[in-house]
């Protein structure tokens, strides 16, 4: 077998509404042998894998899946589940999964359910090698394909902290974007509402108080001065300071480096000279400022502050082991790194314990070494400090702390000026108030791990990432969403775009759009290019001003990658019609129909989708469309306009010359057809249409009728407003119409245009795309003669095809043509251009079907042409 494709769809997709891993498997000879050829292949496989037992397929029940093994199923299918399975094996919980045939014989569509994508599509690639080696015959090593599946999980998944934020987030409908994938660095929400966080530091957290945090002198110096227990002790330099700094308070001491985390360079209980010397020598070798102090004796707590309110504590005991009376400190520790609950850094709940020099001293401090037999139920620490990364375990303890220190505790964040504060508390118990007993704070701690509070060794675990989402949106209904339009169909989308956007500026509202030409925040172009796919939809949400988000979607990002987010407020499906058939497995319009009706598919329950009731194939993709419906139509009278408007359903349409909204018994009038530029005085019938399906969409906003009809009085078809569509230009005594229309239907469209504007002759410059059919071309080639009386072929964009063979078939279908059409051939856009401006004299039309808009407008600025030489047949012609 042959992985053909491999990707992740990150959004709603051709497949399933979910994140998916796309993979175009070429299965070759397997095409030939079905399961059911494979002698022993059930068993086989649930020997390798016996959880699959557990897989319903198509059959609906536990077992459906190899039912369909016995009876008879192709290798792609068997790799669908495989790849499904080893996620479930490395704690990744998913279900769904497909496998569809293509138009060419063994090569097939997988597609599968991930949560996590690295770990999806190395599924997918172990699946492959297992099933090959299946249907081979041959064995595989399972533990190696976990143990190297479980080594990318842990390279790419969330850490505790801020998969527990995220869970929260999520819980709550708030949508989550990894800003870096080798960082914990996320975003929740979008646009204007969206808040930042990296592991548990937010964009709220104060950079003063991280910094007194990260300075713990500067920590006591502050807590102390406000009456906070703190250890006595000093900042050294010299191991002669530290020495000295030690007889002064009286061992026994602890040695920390003035700036760390997780316990590095940390030594406790210091009772001599010698054990300072070496215990200094440690420190400094992580901060060349180290602080000895005062040993406080008590129990090692954590008490976790968010938001200004104690949401947590546990008690931490550092990293040990408890005898059994005959084995040996060795074979103890082993045996506790055997326990499934650590791992290595944070994968599992508990760290495995690692033997340093830190462990060989403190058991040195006790007569041990890792030979000694420990007596039974004896406990041996093997650590300075409690943290859980050297090993430690937590027990919740949050029911327990007395109120005095709730108060404290929440005093020292407010003293300290921390969102999210973790506070090192040295006590006998939470219990009684700290005065009454030994206790003293001996660290805080900025961004402090949660997962002690979450999965506690013992105790009830907290949902502290709850509490984070709810200071970052306190209001319980905020989801930090803001509206997105998703904009989609085979001609029109750029225009529709560009005018909702219009509209809702105009309304006074920021805005970002993508479409094809330009990324646009608060109309500044802030990327040029053709931006209708999924990552300009992320540009744009990542944007911290835009309060809607207005998104034109393509076919190929559908394909590719699937949306760019998971849910939109408006969804427009424009029309369906014959463009880019034969790529991406999509031959046929319904089909094709099937593709774009992903955007009104991702509509979200209390959104609204806005279908074209002219185009018969948008009607019936309006089985997939979610939340309420907007009808927008040409034809007033259409049927399923009429019934839907009599059951109370919006409509936007055209009634006497005016575009209308019709709801039940009302009829409001936006404006006259002939007041909105765009439509060239009712002669543009597709703009007529785009401004009914933008006025829907608006509606579907919130947008008055005043907003609509001041929006749409104000849009102009000029390459200010709507570069290269329908952009009509008088260039001293020629007009130019330019457009980017590289299709047979919106040719179609343009010509009525074309054919009402006056003119002595109309010379067309065109191209189109490599990756048409060959019909289809050729087809645009006969239409472009049809439409004019001269037309120059150029080729921009072969995409996969020889030069020059787009311009033939080009070509081809303008020589079917029986009219007097002179077709010339010129290889770049730029020459076409200049021949056709050579061409044109004053009274032609000027028709420029062009790529390079911007060159093209630059390139007309200051053209003047002469009078046209009469023939003798007394038209207007240039030599």
């Amino acid at each position: 077998m042959k992985i053909l494709e491999h990707r992740a769809l990150r959004g709603p997709n051709y497949y399933s509404r979910y994140p998916a891993i796309f993979m175009r498997l070429d299965i070759e000879e397997l095409e030939a042998r079905p399961s059911d050829t494979v002698p022993g292949i059930v068993e086989r496989i649930t020997q390798l894998l016996p959880t699959l037992e557990e897989h319903r397929c198509s059959v609906g029940r536990p077992g459906g899946f190899l039912e369909r093994l016995t009876r008879g199923t192709w290798a792609g299918h068997v790799v669908e589940h495989v790849a499904i399975e080893l996620q479930n094996l490395i704690g990744f919980s998913v279900g769904y999964g497909k496998t569809v045939d293509s138009y060419e014989t063994g090569i097939y569509n997988v597609v599968y359910r991930y949560r996590d994508e690295a770990c999806g599509l190395a599924a997918g690639v172990e699946a492959v090698e297992i099933v090959t080696r299946l249907f081979a015959g041959e064995d595989s090593d399972i533990d190696a394909i976990i143990a190297r599946l479980k080594d990318v999980r842990d390279a790419h998944m969330l850490g505790p902290s801020t998969a527990s934020i995220v869970a929260a987030a999520q819980r709550r409908g708030i949508p989550y974007a990894r800003l870096d994938e080798d960082t914990s660095y996320v975003q929740l929400g979008h646009g204007y509402r969206q808040q930042h966080f990296q592991a548990t530091v937010t964009c709220r957290t104060n950079l003063l108080g991280h910094g007194i945090a990260h300075d713990k002198d500067w920590t006591k110096r502050i807590l102390g001065e406000a009456g906070i227990p703190v250890p006595r002790g000093h900042v050294c330099h010299s191991r002669d300071e530290a020495l000295e700094t030690a007889h002064e308070i009286g061992y026994p001491v602890v040695v920390k480096p003035l700036i760390g985390n997780h316990g590095r360079g940390v030594s406790t209980d210091i009772e001599d000279d010698q054990s300072l010397e070496n215990a200094f020598a440690v420190a400094s070798g992580h901060n060349a400022a180290v602080i000895i102090e005062q040993y406080i004796r008590g129990e090692d707590h954590r008490l976790l502050v968010i938001d200004g309110k104690l949401v947590a504590a546990a008690r931490r005991r550092p990293a040990h082991v408890v005898g059994d009376g005959k084995s040996t400190l060795r074979t103890l520790i082993d045996n506790e790194n055997h326990d499934p609950r650590r791992g290595i850094g944070h994968e599992n709940l508990l760290t495995q314990i690692d033997v340093d020099a830190q462990t060989l001293r403190l058991l040195a401090q006790q007569n041990l070494t890792l030979d000694s037999v420990i007596s039974s139920d004896e406990i041996v620490y093997l650590k300075p400090t409690a943290n859980l990364s050297t090993g430690g375990t937590a027990t919740d303890v949050t029911e327990d702390v007395h109120p005095d220190v709730i108060y404290t505790a929440e005093r020292i964040a407010r003293l300290v000026g921390l969102d999210i504060i973790g506070i090192d508390l040295l006590a006998e118990t939470l219990t009684r108030p700290l005065e009454e007993q030994s206790a003293a704070v001996v660290e805080v701690n900025a961004g402090p791990g949660f997962r002690m509070h979450l999965s506690p060794t013992h105790g009830t675990g907290r949902d502290v990432g709850a509490h984070v989402v709810d200071m970052l949106f306190p209001d319980s209904e905020d989801n930090g969403r803001i509206p997105i339009v998703a904009v989609t169909g085979t001609n029109g989308k750029t225009t529709t775009v560009r005018l909702i956007s219009h509209l809702l500026r105009q309304a006074g509202r920021s805005v970002g759009t993508a479409c094809t030409g330009a990324i646009e925040i608060d109309n500044h172009v802030i990327m040029r290019g053709d931006y209708s796919g999924p990552q300009a939809a992320t540009t744009v949400l990542r944007e911290p001003t835009v309060e809607y988000a207005v998104l034109e979607v393509a076919r190929g990002g559908i394909m590719r990658r699937g949306l760019g987010f998971d849910e939109c407020q408006v969804g427009v499906l424009l029309n369906i019609a014959s463009d880019h058939l034969g790529e991406s497995d999509i031959h046929t319009l319904d089909e094709l129909a099937r593709c774009k009706s992903v955007v009104i598919d991702a509509v979200g329950e209390s959104g609204t989708a806005v279908l074209n009731a002219d185009d018969p194939r948008v009607l019936a993709s309006g089985e997939w469309a979610r939340g309420d419906i907007i009808y927008f139509a040409l034809d007033p009278d259409s049927p399923v306009v009429r019934e839907h408007v009599r059951e109370h359903g919006v409509a936007f349409t055209v009634h006497h010359g005016h575009i209308v909204m019709l709801q039940g018994q009302v009829v409001a009038e936006v404006l006259p057809v002939a007041n909105a530029p765009i439509t060239f005085d009712g002669f543009a019938r597709f703009n007529i249409a785009n401004a009914l399906a933008a006025s829907a969409a608006a509606h579907a906003l919130g947008l008055s009728i005043a907003d609509i009809q001041l929006g749409l009085q104000t849009f102009h078809p000029t390459p200010g407003q709507n570069p290269g569509r329908t952009n009509l230009i008088d260039a001293g005594g020629v007009k130019v119409l330019i457009d980017y229309g590289h299709n047979v239907p919106a040719l179609e469209a343009l010509s009525e245009l074309v054919s009402r504007i006056p003119a002595q002759r109309r010379i067309g410059v065109a191209s189109a795309p490599g990756n048409r059919r060959d019909e289809d071309l050729v087809a645009l080639g006969a239409l472009l003669a049809h439409m004019h009386d001269v037309v120059f072929f150029c080729e921009t964009a072969p995409r996969g095809r020889p030069e020059g063979e787009t311009i033939d078939l080009l070509c081809e279908g303008a020589a079917s043509v029986p009219n007097e059409c002179r077709v010339e051939t010129v290889m770049q856009e730029v020459d076409a251009v200049d021949r056709a401006l050579d061409e044109a004299a004053e009274g032609d039309l000027l028709v420029l079907l062009v790529d390079d808009v911007d060159a093209v407008t630059e390139r007309l600025r200051g053209q003047r042409f002469e009078p046209p030489m009469p023939s003798k047949g007394g038209v207007g012609v240039r030599p």
